[in-house]
């Protein structure tokens, strides 16, 4: 029994004497954390995607804290949130938003079935990076997109499907946050993030093919060679061909489609733009109604009335002088 007693105090001594310790290195070294992160962190969606750069939602509120600090939380940007979460954050730290321009996500690859021979048939695991990392894939192009569906696993929203028919990628815009899960995704870096542009328009090349111009012809019809008439028909110098291939500054664009008219490839294109008529077309009815303007014009000019030139003023005669009466003097 007095074993037993014993050993009860020597553990229960242990114990105590444990629980004091780690009370006093938990008090030493404590880690002090700024209560407004947990206020930004509750203001913030919670999604985790690590669109805005840091690792998690925790992440980007300690971040806003810190940059607060500093004196400004400019550049910091939720994607998911937006301008309206953003603002809320700069509310908590005693600050305000600046405006910033959402994106969205743009998969540059026009490369069809049709388009892009499929060469072999790949029988492995259904991943765009295993893929990749065994070679090509199914077709010659090494820059095109594999359509196996990382970017859409990768998405939280639902805003990235790979169409069935094209084994392409494509973004729907009203899911689509601006995130860049999808762009960390793809191997191929064929996903980028652009500014979603006035009423969601935007031209953008949709080509990342950066071989020559013989060998691109030869692994897709709708690649980019690198011509540069493009860049001939901008008159705003907002687009430039580097490694073979033509990118649009979209800081630039006026958005006025001379490039898309020019390309012999059909890599640029106009997205959200309402359709048009084909050039061929519309130039044949700018050339009709500039013939009739000039028509009409050379018509009323024909029928306009000829104004007579204006008559000089006759000079007028100086009035000749009053006839003096004749006086008759008297002889004397």
């Amino acid at each position: 029994m007095d074993l037993i007693l014993i050993a009860v105090i020597v553990l229960g001594g242990i114990g105590l004497i444990s629980a004091l310790v780690l009370f006093a290195a938990s008090k030493k070294f404590a880690v002090h954390e700024d209560p407004r992160i947990a206020q930004v962190a509750e203001l913030l969606p919670q999604a985790n995607c690590g669109g805005c750069g840091y690792p998690g939602c925790g992440g980007f509120a300690g971040a806003c804290v810190k940059a607060a600090d500093g004196g400004s939380i400019d550049g910091l940007l939720c994607p998911v949130g937006g301008q309206a979460v953003m603002e809320k954050v700069a509310g908590v730290l005693g600050f305000q938003a600046s405006a910033a321009a959402p994106k969205v996500a743009v998969v540059r690859c026009s490369g069809t079935c049709d388009a892009r021979p499929h060469g072999v048939e790949f029988d492995g695991a259904h991943s765009c990076r295993i893929q990749n990392m065994t070679g090509m894939g199914e077709t010659q192009c090494l820059y095109g997109c594999l359509g196996e569906g990382d970017c859409e696993h990768a998405c939280l929203f639902g805003a990235i499907k790979v169409n069935p028919e094209t084994r392409i990628a494509e973004v729907d815009e009203s899911k689509c946050t601006g995130c860049g899960a999808c762009a960390k995704a793809c191997p191929r870096f064929i996903i980028e993030l652009r500014a979603q542009g006035p009423k969601n328009r935007k031209v953008v090349v949709l080509c990342n093919n950066k071989d020559k111009g013989a060998l691109a012809v030869k692994e897709c019809k709708n690649s980019c060679i690198g011509c540069g008439k493009c860049v001939k028909a901008c008159a705003f110098e907002a687009i430039t061909v580097d490694s073979n291939m033509a990118h649009i500054d979209p800081d630039k664009c006026k958005m006025c489609r001379k490039c898309e008219d020019d390309c012999p490839r059909g890599a640029i294109h106009a997205i959200n733009f309402p359709p048009r008529k084909p050039k061929a077309e519309r130039e044949a009815e700018a050339a009709a109604k500039k013939a009739a303007a000039e028509a009409k014009k050379a018509a009323e000019a024909a029928t306009a009335p000829v104004e007579k030139p204006a008559e000089a003023p006759v000079a007028q005669q100086p009035a000749a002088p009053a006839a003096q009466p004749e006086v008759k003097q008297e002889q004397q």
